[in-house]
């Protein structure tokens, strides 16, 4: 009996040390960006550049702050066991919507923020409620609410349309050292969105959610509103990046949804160890999967890449990521544990 106990006792501590020492998702992506960042900047330096020269870094920077917008909302759905598909059309939809609005005013920019930011929340809404009420599947509710405004952009606008006052062109271009603005503000969303996950009510719903959808529903969660607000919120993200292009472009443009903003910021999401059956992940995850992915746009572009073989090494780089994700998720020693306990309650029962 005290052998059984003893044996029960030390196999649970040993377990108990071997789990603490396992690094979580967020910690693997930060290690992994490191490695990337070190590997990257030895290969342009053995080709006579600098990877971190003022300007290489402002453009990591840049391409941070626009994925990192689409993906901080994309994490919120998935987060839910959603997704979104129709955010690179939101893009280009909200760009257009507020240089056309703002229309080279300065006194008209806060009427163009708040038009756009308006079209995007009711996209948001639209694709929560055919989800939520109408038990539509994700991926097929955002494609086609996605198409519907692709087809709306290309058949009313032929090409970029808009101005943009040179006072709101600020927020594309102007930095702080060589860190730009709108990584600061993606910056500031992605800690918002944090606070949401980690300190409100919204917030756990959304992980509960994700995690299981009837027991959320039977433990008093409104399942429904919970997947409308991470729809609003994902399709508001995808606004901000819409008014960062017409920042940066002085117009906007139809064309946006051709950068595919849409796969990139699930890429990211799931390089951030976000799982995409929901219930798990983190912002701040998201964050270094979208800083791995501009690293390594940044470092092919120095070393003049070929395009088609930089997808190539993308697409490797994200399936090798799942994959070691995947293996994770199976803990040999958890089971062993539970195994154990049981055969050692087993002999207890027996002897008593």
């Amino acid at each position: 009996m005290t052998t059984g106990t003893t044996t029960g006792t030390t196999t649970g501590t040993t377990t108990g040390t071997v789990r603490s020492r396992r690094l979580g998702s967020t910690e693997i992506v930060y290690l992994a960006l490191v490695g990337i960042l070190l590997v990257a900047g030895v290969l342009v330096a053995v080709r006579g550049g600098n990877l971190f020269a003022q300007g290489n870094v402002s453009y990591m920077l840049t391409q941070t702050s626009l994925l990192g917008f689409v993906a901080v909302g994309q994490t919120l759905v998935i987060l839910c066991r959603s997704l979104d598909l129709s955010v690179g059309y939101v893009v280009a939809l909200c760009s257009l919507v507020g240089a056309t609005t703002m229309a080279g005013d300065p006194s008209r920019v806060w009427l163009g923020v708040v038009a756009a930011l308006a079209v995007a929340a009711a996209v948001g809404l639209v694709n929560g409620l055919i989800i939520a009420s109408l038990n539509v599947n994700p991926f097929i509710a955002t494609l086609g609410t996605g198409l519907i405004v692709k087809g709306f952009l290309d058949t009313r606008f032929k090409g970029p349309e808009g101005e943009v006052p040179f006072a709101f062109q600020t927020f594309g271009y102007t930095r702080v050292g060589p860190v730009p603005v709108s990584t600061i503000v993606m910056l500031v969303v992605a800690a918002v969105a944090f606070v949401l996950l980690t300190r409100t009510r919204a917030g756990y719903h959304m992980f509960a959610v994700g995690g299981n959808l009837d027991v959320a529903r039977l433990s008093g969660v409104r399942t429904s509103r919970t997947l409308v607000l991470a729809h609003v919120l994902c399709s508001l993200c995808a606004g901000v990046a819409g008014l960062l292009i017409a920042a940066r472009f002085g117009t906007g443009n139809a064309l946006v949804y051709s950068y595919g903003l849409d796969l990139d910021s699930i890429a990211a999401v799931v390089l951030g160890g976000t799982l995409l059956f929901g219930g798990r992940g983190s912002v701040v995850g998201t964050v270094g999967g979208v800083a791995i992915l501009a690293v390594l746009d940044t470092a092919f572009n120095v070393l003049d890449v070929n395009p088609f073989f930089k997808d190539v090494l993308r697409g490797v780089i994200i399936i090798a990521a799942v994959a070691l994700y995947a293996r994770r998720q199976i803990d040999p020693a958890s089971r062993r544990v539970r195994f154990g306990t049981k055969v050692s309650a087993v002999r207890r029962g027996g002897v008593a």
